[in-house]
């Protein structure tokens, strides 16, 4: 498939809401319903492209790499357990990235990327679920935090950090200045520090 045949293919994938995934994972993991299995899978295909879109590879590479990626998610799906309470991105992340830079180290080609995608490498692939299960609780903590914001700092910084949105597009959307936006991240930072300093001093 080609890069803008499969770029097309994610365009039609439809969000679910949390009750109609939370269905699916209980009729994989429960009744290993493989149509259930096969709908997680495609749901979460998206995440294989994020995983590589910081790579700057032609498109013969690109497509092998979100081969190896796809094979990375359907281990993470086969694998992961809703019971643990961490959340499926963060675990299935791991995976798709781990198999993307173990394919580039086999095939010679961990050349042509970052040293910090490289750092990745020094990662244990087997990472622990506990461990995750501990970032998804400091992540949860943080956004509970930034939702006691001011309605525009709250913006801002789930616009940024959430989001992944650049600061240009911020201001326009919410008719703000950059400098604004600056501050009011600024702002937001310095508050959420607040509200989790005590709750770090006892973690």
């Amino acid at each position: 498939m080609l890069l803008h045949q499969y770029l097309k293919e994610l365009k039609k994938i439809k969000l679910l809401s949390r009750e109609e995934e939370s269905e699916l994972w209980l009729g994989y993991k429960e009744n290993n319903n493989s149509d259930c299995r096969s709908k997680i899978i495609e749901h979460y295909q998206p995440l294989v492209f994020k995983a590589m879109t910081s790579w700057r590879l032609d498109e013969t590479i690109t497509m092998d790499i979100i081969q190896e990626g796809t094979v990375g998610l359907i281990e993470a799906v086969e694998n992961y357990e809703p019971q643990r309470g961490v959340a499926f991105s963060l675990y299935a992340m791991h995976r798709i990235r781990g198999r993307m830079l173990n394919y580039m180290q086999r095939e010679g080609k961990l050349s042509l990327l970052s040293d910090s995608d490289l750092g990745d490498l020094l990662i244990d692939d087997r990472a622990e679920v506990e461990a995750l299960a501990e970032q998804n609780y400091l992540v949860q903590q943080v956004k509970n935090a930034m939702g006691r914001l001011p309605i525009n700092e709250q913006a801002v910084l789930s616009g940024v950090f959430l989001e992944d949105r650049e600061p240009k597009q911020l201001a326009e959307s919410l008719d703000m200045s950059i400098s604004h936006i600056y501050r009011l991240q600024k702002q937001g930072i310095r508050r959420v520090r607040g509200m989790l300093s005590k709750f770090m001093q006892n973690w």
